[in-house]
């Protein structure tokens, strides 16, 4: 598909340093990640040093930079006028929370109006798929030296870029677990996509709905034993109650930090460590409080054969989510562990501010 090969290309251009052209339904956009940023790339995007800055509402809002309807809306692009002394370390720390108290802002800093929401919205999604935080340098007008041709994308691309109606079974294999002997390893690919999903299928099929569990990757938690959170936890645990349920599957998503990605769910830590929840670190980054996509989820049960399931799950928007892609839970199992010091905050988040319940 054309277009995603555009978003693809988009993503590969971000991550690099590189200018894209965003198109959306009220006009166009030229950008630089600040993130990616060097001194060099923005002097080639920005010689007259006039871009101005494109920011989340949601970090908008913790400058003191939107109104009350951003700041409800984490999402809402928001534009910052240039200063003078909005040079790319000032930029940096108008992007990045984590630094706030590192960084004393020179301001004061203007929000400003512009028409071109579509394509700002769209470039605000552009950088999470990227892994990047969600901050431009930006030209309101097209420009053809800011970007190259090659990167240019459309708005609608961008919001389609994640569908799974593209993933398929590339592999499957015998995989004895330490939870079940008898399991198989099934991987998905999205031909529009670079992360490939796994399900581990325990026992065999007894024409009953399957005990299923949507785990979302976490390298830190499952692999590494962080204490921060229950999901290395929670991933053994349900290995084992599907085993004993003699017929399940584990969904093995690739879906890091809610959908923010690694680096990102990092610099969600280091907010923690001044005193933010969860959820307030995701926003204060300029992140949705859950980015993942469960329609992910739902194509691989597809794809195995199933639209019944019990879902092993505290948190009602799995279960929307499989509902809301054509998958029925005919029942939601609770997935309950016990608390450590370090999670214990972290799990009364989930409780009382994300509704999930036992």
């Amino acid at each position: 598909m054309p277009e995603a090969r555009a978003v693809a290309l988009a993503i590969d251009a971000l991550r690099r340093g590189w200018p894209v052209r965003i198109a959306g339904a009220d006009g166009a956009l030229d950008l630089l990640a600040i993130e990616t940023a060097d001194d060099a790339r923005l002097a080639a995007f920005d010689p007259d040093r006039r871009a101005a800055i494109l920011l989340s509402g949601g970090r908008a809002a913790t400058l003191k930079l939107a109104n009350q309807a951003d700041a409800a809306a984490p999402d809402r692009p928001v534009l910052v006028d240039r200063a003078p002394w909005l040079d790319l370390p000032a930029a940096h720390a108008l992007a990045d929370p984590a630094l706030d108290l590192l960084t004393p802002l020179k301001g004061p800093f203007r929000a400003a109006h512009f028409d071109s929401l579509d394509a700002a919205a769209a470039a605000l999604e552009l950088a999470r798929l990227a892994g990047l935080l969600p901050a431009y340098f930006v030209l309101p007008e097209v420009r053809p030296r800011a970007a190259a041709k090659e990167n240019t994308v459309t708005a609608a691309a961008i919001r389609a870029y994640e569908s799974p109606v593209r993933l398929v079974i590339a592999a499957r294999a015998r995989l004895p677990v330490a939870a079940a002997e008898k399991a198989e390893i099934v991987a998905f690919r999205n031909a529009d996509d670079a992360a490939e999903h796994v399900a581990l299928v325990i026992g065999t099929p007894d024409g009953k709905p399957p005990l299923v569990r949507l785990h979302s990757e976490c390298l830190t938690g499952d692999v590494l034993g962080s204490l921060k959170c229950d999901c290395g936890p929670q991933l053994h645990a349900a290995l084992h109650e599907i085993a004993e349920a003699r017929w399940g599957i584990l969904l093995y998503l690739r879906q890091e930090g809610r959908g923010i990605g690694l680096i990102n769910k990092l610099r969600a830590y280091a907010l923690q460590d001044q005193g933010f929840d969860t959820v307030d670190a995701n926003v204060r980054l300029g992140f949705a409080i859950d980015a993942r996509d469960f329609g992910v989820a739902a194509r691989m049960l597809s794809l195995l054969g199933q639209d019944e399931v019990r879902l092993l799950t505290n948190n009602p928007a799995k279960v929307a989510g499989l509902e809301a892609a054509g998958i029925r839970v005919v029942e939601r199992v609770p997935h309950q562990l016990p608390s450590n010091p370090h999670n214990e905050a972290y799990l009364a988040t989930k409780r009382d501010r994300t509704g999930h319940q036992l």
